[in-house]
């Protein structure tokens, strides 16, 4: 059976989002819905209403890439969950509405100890930076970690998960709140992205082992000069607006590795690592060792103001709708 349902909704590329109110069909037999208690919020989300995110559907779609809630209504396949189960989801839309219809391949049991805002919070941002650093990276114990836009909400949970990891982290990030931020996670080495020649100061330090870049051009390469021969770089984003320039022949003498990076892909080609970094995380944080860093908690009918706070960079942490 249908039932009513508010949503963040995308009608046409380049116009705003707007909340609307319609009828949710029943979940298809692959699917489950979720009354929908916290829903986080992504650059990517952005890029969704512009047409220009990687994964971005054919409007009219909701918004809302991560969302966790309560199970109501099971489609006729699904096996493993059942209505009034706490669940924590990546759909990659649809997580800003009251009700949402969600492939059961995409839901995760969500445990009594970790909030649904935590949740929400949790999977993409540390997701990616778990997934990045120990999967793609394999970063190691006494390794120096350089993270760029490291207040930001993917950015502040590498800085967490780097020290979890036992890295030495070196945190870039825009003024002094913003780097504050960073050190109360755990951030070793400050350095103000405004700040003059970072490489140099990256280079006094040690240099960089692996590099975490979620903000691209001019940082990328002063990260990239200041990374060691060996070294790993993730592209993780390009929040600075510019594409980085790579120099294969730097690379190729260095013995650099140059390592694009994205989380959500793994859901269609190769599930069972990304899996397995989320039970790691939800492990971490039922037992308090990793807490997210959340800045802004608003209703779904504020949520264009959230995106906003996103897009003008005044969010530190994540922005958490509650619909």
């Amino acid at each position: 059976m249908t039932i009513a349902t508010q949503s963040l909704r995308v009608l046409t590329f380049d116009t705003p989002p707007a909340v609307m109110s319609y009828d949710l069909p029943a979940p298809a037999p692959s699917q489950i819905r979720i009354r929908v208690h916290a829903c986080g919020l992504n650059f990517a989300d952005l890029l969704m209403c512009k047409g220009t995110y990687q994964d971005t559907p054919t409007p009219p779609f909701t918004l809302g890439l991560e969302m966790a809630g309560v199970i109501d209504a099971v489609g006729t396949d699904v096996i493993g969950f059942r209505v009034g189960d706490r669940i924590a989801a990546f759909a990659g839309q649809g997580g800003l509405a009251t009700y949402a219809n969600i492939e059961a391949a995409r839901c995760i049991p969500l445990p009594d100890s970790i909030t649904f805002d935590d949740a929400a919070a949790l999977q993409i941002a540390y997701g990616t930076s778990h997934m990045a650093l120990t999967y793609k990276a394999q970063l190691k114990k006494g390794e120096r970690l350089v993270v760029t836009g490291a207040a930001g909400g993917v950015g502040l949970t590498a800085v967490e998960v780097g020290k979890l990891l036992g890295a030495e982290v070196i945190a870039i990030a825009r003024g002094a709140d913003k780097l504050a931020i960073a050190k109360d996670k755990g951030a070793d080495h400050l350095i103000d992205a405004d700040s003059p020649d970072i490489r140099a100061q990256i280079k006094a330090l040690g240099g960089a082992d692996v590099v975490y870049d979620a903000v691209g051009g001019d940082l990328f390469e002063a990260c990239f000069r200041a990374t060691n021969p060996d070294g790993r770089i993730l592209l993780i984003g390009f929040a600075g607006g510019d594409l980085p320039t790579l120099k294969p022949n730097h690379m190729l003498v260095k013995n650099i590795s140059v390592i694009g990076f994205y989380w959500g892909a793994y859901f269609g080609f190769n599930p069972a690592p990304l899996k397995a970094s989320l039970a790691q995380l939800f492990d971490w944080a039922a037992r308090g060792e990793i807490a997210p860093h959340i800045s802004h908690r608003l209703p779904l009918d504020q949520a264009t103001h959230g995106l906003a706070l996103l897009k003008e960079r005044k969010a530190t942490g994540k922005v958490i709708i509650a619909p």
